[in-house]
C-alpha cells in the first residue's frame, strides 16, 4: 500500500438500506455510475452486505455498502437483517431507499428512527420517482431530508450526490493522528520494529498514516528500529519534540528516551484518533480488581495470520500474568465480530482500531460503557503494565486531571 492510497477505515462509509426491491442496488449503481451490485426483480437478491471502495466525486474516497433488505423473512432472512443493522455501526452517511409508489412503510420509519438514534446523517431516497407524478411527490419524514430519484431516467441522481457531499465532515471537523500536537519544523522520531508481524516490504498501516500526518504538519519524521534509537537521539543536532513507538517495545524505548522528551505509542495515538482514549485510560485500572478466572475479551479490528508471539493472543496475556500473578480466562474476537453480550467480561482490551472506521470504534466503546464493562486498548495496557502510562499520555493535557485522581503509576 502506498502512502497515497486511502485505507478503508479512512473512507467515508455510505450505507444503503431499505426493504427488498426498493431499488437499493440500483441506487448504488446510479451513484457510482458502475454496475457494482446485481439488480433483479427477485426479492432478496442482495444476501450479504456488498462493499466497494472507490473515488466518488465530489466526495473523494468512499466505501459504498449495499445491504440486504430489512424486511427479509425466515430464519436466514433474520440473519441477513441483522447483518444490515450491524452495517449501521460503521456508516457515516445512511441512504434509506424507499419505493416512491408505495411510500414509507412501518419498517422504513423504524429504520430511520434507529439511524437518528445513532446520530447518523440520513437521506430518505424515494426511488422510482418516474412511476408517480410530480404532484404525488410530497412525502414528509420528520428530521430527514426526502429526495425523489429515478435510477431509470437518472432524475436527481447528481443532486443526491451533492446532498451526500454536504453531509460529510469537513477537514476542520476531523481529528488528526498527531498533526495537531506538533508544529512545523519539529523533529518526530518513530520507533518501528521490523519483525515477523510486519508486512513484507512495507510498514504497517498506523505507521504509514502517522508518517503522512507528520509530513502534512510540515514536521520531520525520522524512522528508526528500536536498537537504533539511543544512538539516533545522541547524534541529532536538535532535540525531537516527540518519540512515537510501537507498543511492543515500550519498555526499551522508555529506557532509551531521555525524560525531557515526550513519549507515546502509535496505539495510544490511534485510541485518541478513534475516540477511545479517555475511556481506555479509565478502563485499564480495572485490571487491578479482576479475580482469578475472570473473563477478558481481547478484540482486534482486523483479521490476520497469527504469529507465534502474536501481541493480542500471546504477548498481552503473558504480560498480564506476569504483572498480576493471576490466570484469567481469555476470549478473542477479530474483524467484524464483536460480541453482543458483554456482561460476562471483566475487561475488554481492544486493538488500536486502525482498520476500523471511527464510528465503529465508538460504537464498540459505547456498548462497553452501556454494559458497565471497562474497556482499554493495546497501547494503554502495555504502557500500564510497563509502569509508564503517565509518561505515555503526558502529551494529552486533558488527561492530567484524570491521572491525578487515580494512581496509574
Amino acid at each position: 500500500m502506498s502512502l497515497n492510497s486511502t485505507p478503508a477505515a479512512e473512507r467515508i462509509h455510505i450505507g444503503i438500506f431499505g426493504k427488498r426491491n426498493a431499488g437499493k442496488s440500483s441506487i448504488m449503481n446510479a451513484i457510482t455510475s458502475q454496475e457494482l451490485a446485481i439488480v433483479s426483480d427477485v426479492k432478496g437478491t442482495t444476501t450479504d452486505p456488498v462493499y466497494k471502495a472507490m473515488e466518488l466525486l465530489p466526495l473523494g474516497p468512499v466505501m459504498m455498502i449495499d445491504t440486504p433488505g430489512i424486511d427479509d423473512e425466515g430464519e436466514l432472512g433474520e440473519k441477513r437483517v441483522k447483518k444490515s443493522f450491524l452495517v449501521l455501526n460503521k456508516t457515516d452517511i445512511a441512504l434509506v431507499v424507499i419505493d416512491a409508489a408505495t411510500g414509507a412503510s412501518k419498517e422504513d420509519l423504524e429504520l430511520i428512527a434507529r439511524i437518528q438514534e445513532k446520530q447518523i446523517p440520513c437521506v430518505a431516497v424515494m426511488n422510482k420517482a418516474d412511476l408517480i407524478s410530480k404532484d404525488e411527490q410530497k412525502a414528509v419524514i420528520p428530521g430527514v431530508e426526502v429526495m425523489y430519484v429515478s435510477t431509470t431516467t437518472k432524475e436527481n441522481v447528481n443532486e443526491l450526490k451533492e446532498k451526500i457531499a454536504h453531509l460529510v465532515k469537513t477537514d476542520e471537523e476531523r481529528l488528526r493522528i498527531v498533526g495537531d500536537l506538533i508544529h512545523p519544523g519539529d523533529f518526530i522520531v518513530l520507533v518501528v520494529p521490523i519483525d515477523k508481524a510486519a508486512p513484507k516490504g512495507r510498514l504497517i498501516l498506523p505507521q504509514q498514516q502517522t508518517i503522512r500526518d507528520i509530513l502534512e504538519a510540515d514536521a520531520t519524521a525520522i524512522v528508526v528500529k528500536e536498537y537504533e534509537l539511543r544512538d539516533t537521539l545522541a547524534n541529532l543536532n536538535k532535540k525531537p519534540s516527540l518519540v512515537i513507538t510501537d507498543s511492543q517495545v515500550f519498555a526499551k524505548v522508555n529506557a532509551d528516551t531521555p525524560k525531557d522528551i515526550l513519549l507515546t505509542s502509535f496505539s495510544i495515538l490511534f485510541a485518541r484518533y478513534k475516540g477511545l482514549l479517555t475511556e481506555a485510560v479509565k478502563g485499564v485500572k480495572a485490571l487491578e480488581g479482576l479475580r482469578e478466572g475472570d473473563k477478558i475479551l481481547i478484540s482486534e479490528g482486523c483479521t490476520h495470520h497469527r504469529q507465534c508471539d502474536d501481541i493480542g493472543t500471546v504477548k498481552i496475556p503473558r504480560l498480564i500474568r506476569q504483572y498480576t500473578g493471576k490466570e484469567f480466562d481469555y476470549e478473542f474476537s477479530s474483524g467484524a465480530e464483536f460480541p453482543e453480550d458483554l456482561s460476562k467480561y471483566g475487561l475488554i482490551i481492544h486493538c488500536g482500531g486502525c482498520t476500523l472506521p471511527e464510528r465503529e470504534v465508538r460504537y464498540r466503546m459505547k456498548c462497553a460503557v452501556d454494559a458497565g464493562i471497562p474497556i482499554t486498548n493495546y497501547g494503554i495496557m502495555l504502557a500500564y503494565l510497563n509502569g509508564i502510562l503517565k509518561r505515555s499520555v503526558e502529551i494529552f493535557p486533558h488527561l492530567s486531571m484524570l491521572l491525578e485522581e487515580v494512581d496509574y503509576s
